[in-house]
């Protein structure tokens, strides 16, 4: 399958929105509300679970046109198909209460979810994400892409990470393995 990726951009807002709005978690309705708001949310305060769709848009979507958010969009023709949220890590809201132990944080591109069209899996799309992700760290002078896939992941919905195989053929390493079964992948981008 030929697709375009683009870097998400204030332009593409609507389109974004179309997806989560329509056929991002089709077969996974639990998640719907997310709007991938999830790892820019302040966990200190009420549970993420308890969120609303419409604030979680409206976060989105504000985030997105003050070039907060970052990511890529897999188009097919001008349909939206796949997702990558990949960002130096300091923007990413989770990531800055996450370990540091060699002090390279500020160095570090961050893949943090994949959410592709269920007929669309198993084609190779989110290695071209990837791809995008990894190509823009390196333009933008980080050292390392990092990634946070789960080893026991049993499901496509679990695998919103990237599996762990993935990364591993892409020449990512392991880092660290963290108590929830997180493996942190990297690779160096010099």
């Amino acid at each position: 399958m030929s697709y375009v990726i683009r870097a998400l951009t204030p332009a593409l807002v609507e389109k974004f929105l179309e997806y989560f709005d329509h056929d991002a978690f089709a077969d996974n309705p639990r998640w719907q509300f997310c709007y991938c708001n999830f790892v820019h949310y302040d966990h200190r305060g009420p549970a993420f679970s308890d969120t609303e769709p419409a604030a979680n848009r409206a976060a989105v979507a504000e985030r997105i046109c003050a070039r907060k958010m970052h990511g890529f969009l897999a188009f097919e023709d001008e349909r939206v198909v796949g997702w990558c949220q990949a960002a130096p890590r300091t923007t990413i809201l989770t990531l800055a209460t996450e370990p540091d132990p060699d002090g390279t944080a500020r160095q570090v591109g961050s893949v943090v979810c994949f959410v592709i069209a269920k007929a669309h899996r198993g084609k190779g799309l989110a290695s071209q994400l990837l791809g995008a992700a990894c190509e823009t760290f390196k333009a933008q002078g980080l050292a390392f892409a990092e990634a946070y896939p789960k080893r026991d992941a049993e499901t496509e919905a679990a695998n919103h990470t990237g599996p762990l195989g993935m990364y591993l053929k892409f020449g990512f390493s392991p880092y660290r393995t963290d108590p929830d079964g997180t493996v942190v992948v990297r690779l160096p981008l010099k």
